[in-house]
């Protein structure tokens, strides 16, 4: 492990500052060489820094793979949550699948996927999934959803049937983002009946502003106790959690989280910055992280114990999942 100064930064803002004044900026797409640049929407008095420019790959491979999901009649998070690495992905043939709907009943204020009143469970779904996986090809399957307080069970035995179906279809690893299934203990421990190689549950920020970013029913302890269950549960399913960055957070409390987190055996960690999706209905951007403080956060964190960590502006929960997966 790399040896790094146990303080951020010297440029980075002082620890207990009041945050910077707000700002926002929207989200952008890239990753590789032989792009063009693009940048992303702020507020008409705030500049992004240089840092939040991101580039579209070129090549057909990105039309192959939504032309795939259309005709399936899948919906991705990549596209639902407007994810800034979308464009990557699609154009390596992968994709973060959304199943359960395209509708939230929770309104997190940091979100973009559509909320309200779901429809009703497409049965067929799984095996839809399933066929999508086998034709790109792909080795590690990541399967999220929309929160869905409206079942009763909260959406688990539809997780169950799409990691089974997927693996009988593929023999690919799964790896499974969930809601918190805060009222549905039950539905959770039939999830991890399924036995997802990894199980992700986002922390997302720190318990001073739990409330206010995940909205009234979401529960930091309980965040916590559902990784812990997990893993006590199955102790050979490897458990993830991620934090966005940005949100006027302090560097003791992210420690803090990052300490809870390997005190329920939290395996993998993920950090990347807040962008506020285009309408002002959502959270602004308290500040940007720069990649030297990214960097910083990362390495600190890898010495607290986690097996791998992946800390960076453009960093998402599923972002680069497989490689971190296997993981040993």
């Amino acid at each position: 492990m790399s040896q790094t100064s146990s303080r951020p930064p010297t440029s980075l803002p002082v620890i207990g500052e009041s945050p910077a004044a707000e700002s926002c900026g929207g989200g952008s797409c890239g990753g590789g060489g032989g792009f063009n640049v693009v940048a992303l929407e702020a507020e008409p008095s705030q500049r992004l820094p240089k840092w939040l420019k991101r580039n579209i790959p070129k090549g057909n491979n990105v039309g192959h793979t939504t032309e795939l999901l259309s005709e399936l009649k899948l919906e991705t998070v990549c596209d639902n949550a407007r994810c800034p690495n979308r464009m990557e992905c699609y154009s390596q043939n992968t994709a973060t699948f959304m199943v359960l709907g395209n509708v939230c009943t929770r309104p997190c204020g940091f979100c973009a996927v559509s909320r309200g009143k779901p429809e009703a469970l497409e049965l067929d779904e799984p095996q839809r999934l399933a066929e999508a996986s086998l034709r790109l090809g792909l080795k590690h399957v990541v399967i999220t959803s929309v929160t869905r307080d409206d079942l009763p069970d909260g959406g688990a035995e539809h997780f169950y049937q799409c990691i089974k179906a997927v693996r009988e279809k593929t023999g690919a690893s799964v790896e499974v983002l969930t809601p918190d299934f805060i009222h549905t203990p039950a539905g959770l421990d039939r999830v991890i009946e399924a036995k997802p190689e990894v199980f992700n549950h986002n922390t997302e920020t720190v318990p001073r502003l739990y409330r206010r970013v995940r909205g009234p029913k979401s529960d930091y302890k309980w965040t916590l106790e559902l990784l812990r269950r997990v893993k006590k549960k199955a102790p050979e399913i490897k458990t993830k959690s991620g934090l966005m960055l940005g949100l006027g957070e302090t560097h003791e409390e992210i420690f803090e989280v990052l300490a809870d987190l390997r005190d329920v055996g939290c395996d993998f960690l993920t950090l990347g910055q807040y962008l506020k999706p285009a309408t002002d209905r959502y959270l602004p951007v308290v500040r940007f992280v720069t990649p030297d403080e990214f960097k910083w956060l990362g390495e600190s964190a890898e010495r607290l114990g986690f097996k791998k960590v992946a800390s960076g502006p453009f960093v998402r929960s599923s972002y680069h999942a497989r490689d971190m997966a296997e993981t040993e």
